[in-house]
C-alpha cells in the first residue's frame, strides 16, 4: 500500500504516477524533494531525456546543485513576484556579469543567483528591467557561439509562438491512447468496483439506510395494499417509494461527485484513459449495488404493505423502482458535474420539487386534467414512474377487499380513472423512464466534458455562479 512508503519513496511514486501515460506536457513541484543526491540525479537525467523526445516538462527546483542546475534547457528565476532571469542555464552566470555581480568561479550559480536577490533587493528590478520582466529570453546558441559571437537578449515572442501553435496543434488533432476503449473500461469498472468493495462503511449505511427507510415506510402502510377503503392511502404508499428512489439517487452524485472531479481531471489531463472510457464505467459501477439494495427495499415495502402477493406484479413493481433511481443518478450526475456540492445541495432538490409536484399532479380528477398541465406532466420522468407503480399495482387484478357496504374504488379501474392512468400502458412508462435516463446520461457527459476545459470552467462557471449569489 502507497501509504507505507517512505517520503522519497512516495515522491517518485508521484513522479512515475505523472509519467504513466506518456503526457505531452509534464508540471512537476519540487519532484526532487526527499531524494538522496544519485537519486536525484538519475530523475533529473530521466526528465531530460523525455524533453528531447518532444515533451514539455517544467519542474520548481529550490537552491540545485551545480551539476544538476547545469541540466536543464531554460531558467527561469522568481523574486518579489517579478522575473529576473529567462534563458539557458549556463548563460545566467554572464547575465549577472553584464549587470555588475560577478560570480565567484568556485560558487555554484544557482545559489549565487539566489544569494544575490536576497542580500541586494534592488537587484531584482534591475534584473527584470533588463529582461523585460520575462519578455526576453537569453538563449544558447551554438552557431553565434562558434562564430565566436557572444550570445545576446532574444525576443520571446518566436518562442512563444511556436509554443502556441503546438498547443493548438495538439488540440486540433485526435486524442490517441496506448490502449484501446474497451481495455481502458476494464481496468476502470474493475477499479471502480473494487473501491466500492472496499469501502465497507459506505456499504453498512446504505444497506441501513434502505433497510431501516423501507421497514419505516412498510410500517405506516402496514396492509392497505388490497383493502378497498383506504386506496388513496396506497397511492401515497407508492409515492413515498418514488420518493425514496429518486432523493436517494439524485442526492448521492451531487454531494459526492465534486469531490471527484479533481481527481478526474488530473487523470483526464494526464490522458490516463478516455472520459468516455470512464463515464461508462462510472455508470455501470454503480448498477450492481442499486439493483441489490433496490430489490431488497421493493421486497420489505410491498410484503408489509400487504400489496396482491404475485411475483409477476412484484417484478414489475421493482423494475420501475430501480430504473427511476438510475435516471435520479443521471440527473444527480447532471448536476454534480456542473456546480460544487455547497450549490448542489440547493439546486437538487430545486429541480425535483416541480417534478415531483407535476408527477401526482390530478388525484381524484384524472380524468379531466387540462392538456397544458398534461403536456407538463409529460415533462416530468416521476410521473411515469408513479404511473409504472400503480399499473403494476392495479392493472388486470380482480376487485380489492371491501368491510364496508359501499367501496367506491373497489373496482380498480376507477382509481386508475380518477388518477388519469386509465388509458397508460405499462411498457409505455417504461419507454419514456428509458428515455429520460438516456437524457440525463448524455446531458451529463457533456456537462462534465466541458467542465474539465478551461473555457468552461472560466466563463460558463463564473455565469452560474454569479447567478446564484444574486439569487
Amino acid at each position: 500500500m502507497s501509504h507505507h512508503l517512505s517520503g522519497g519513496q512516495s515522491k517518485r511514486l508521484s513522479v512515475a504516477l505523472e509519467l504513466v501515460n506518456n503526457p505531452p506536457i509534464i508540471f512537476l513541484d519540487e519532484p526532487t524533494t526527499g531524494l538522496d543526491i544519485v537519486s536525484i540525479r538519475q530523475l533529473v537525467v530521466l526528465l531530460r531525456l523525455l524533453s528531447r523526445q518532444g515533451r514539455t516538462i517544467v519542474c520548481t527546483i529550490h537552491q540545485p546543485s551545480a551539476s544538476l542546475f547545469s541540466l536543464f534547457d531554460r531558467v527561469y528565476v522568481l523574486a518579489r513576484g517579478l522575473c529576473c532571469y529567462q534563458g539557458a542555464a549556463p548563460l545566467l552566470v554572464p547575465f549577472c556579469a553584464e549587470i555588475g555581480h560577478i560570480c565567484p568561479t568556485t560558487h555554484n550559480p544557482a545559489d549565487f543567483i539566489l544569494e544575490t536577490l536576497v542580500g541586494h533587493p534592488e537587484s531584482a528590478a534591475q534584473m527584470s528591467e533588463v529582461c523585460q520582466n520575462g519578455k526576453l529570453s537569453r538563449i544558447l546558441n551554438r552557431m553565434t557561439v562558434r562564430g565566436g559571437r557572444k550570445p545576446v537578449l532574444h525576443s520571446d515572442e518566436s518562442i512563444q509562438r511556436i509554443f502556441v501553435e503546438h498547443v493548438a496543434k495538439e488540440q486540433m488533432q485526435t486524442m490517441e491512447f496506448p490502449t484501446t476503449f474497451l481495455t481502458q473500461f476494464s481496468i476502470l469498472l474493475l477499479r471502480m468496483l473494487k473501491q466500492t468493495r472496499r469501502n465497507s462503511l459506505s456499504l453498512w449505511i446504505q444497506f441501513i439506510h434502505h433497510v431501516s427507510a423501507a421497514v419505516l415506510i412498510g410500517c405506516i402502510f402496514f396492509l392497505i395494499g388490497n383493502d378497498a377503503n383506504v386506496p388513496i392511502a396506497n397511492f401515497k404508499f407508492c409515492l413515498s417509494v418514488l420518493v425514496f428512489f429518486m432523493y436517494t439517487h439524485v442526492m448521492i452524485p451531487v454531494l459526492l461527485f465534486p469531490s471527484e472531479l479533481r481527481m478526474i481531471r488530473r487523470e483526464y489531463f494526464n490522458r490516463w484513459y478516455s472520459l468516455k472510457a470512464y463515464y461508462t464505467a462510472l455508470t455501470l459501477s454503480t448498477l450492481p449495488m442499486m439493483s441489490v439494495l433496490g430489490a431488497l427495499f421493493v421486497i420489505i415495502t410491498y410484503v408489509m404493505s400487504g400489496q396482491l402477493m404475485e411475483l409477476n406484479r412484484l417484478f414489475l413493481f421493482m423494475i420501475v423502482g430501480i430504473i427511476t433511481g438510475i435516471c435520479s443518478e443521471g440527473l444527480g450526475l447532471l448536476v454534480g458535474s456542473m456546480v460544487n456540492v455547497t450549490n448542489g445541495s440547493i439546486v437538487g432538490p430545486a429541480i425535483v420539487a416541480p417534478l415531483l409536484a407535476l408527477c401526482c399532479y390530478g388525484i381524484g380528477f384524472g380524468a379531466t386534467i387540462e392538456k397544458m398541465m398534461k403536456f407538463l406532466m409529460s415533462l416530468s420522468y416521476l410521473r411515469y414512474s408513479i404511473t409504472g407503480f400503480c399499473l403494476a399495482l392495479y392493472s388486470k387484478r380482480p376487485f380489492l377487499e371491501c368491510n364496508t357496504d359501499i367501496c367506491l374504488y373497489a373496482d380498480p379501474k376507477i382509481l386508475l380513472r380518477d388518477l388519469g392512468m386509465a388509458t397508460d400502458n405499462y411498457g409505455t412508462q417504461i419507454i419514456f423512464l428509458t428515455l429520460f435516463t438516456i437524457l440525463f446520461r448524455v446531458a451529463a457527459y457533456f456537462a462534465l466534458r466541458y467542465r474539465l476545459t478551461a473555457e468552461f470552467t472560466s466563463k460558463f462557471m463564473t455565469y452560474i455562479s454569479k447567478f446564484l449569489k444574486h439569487r
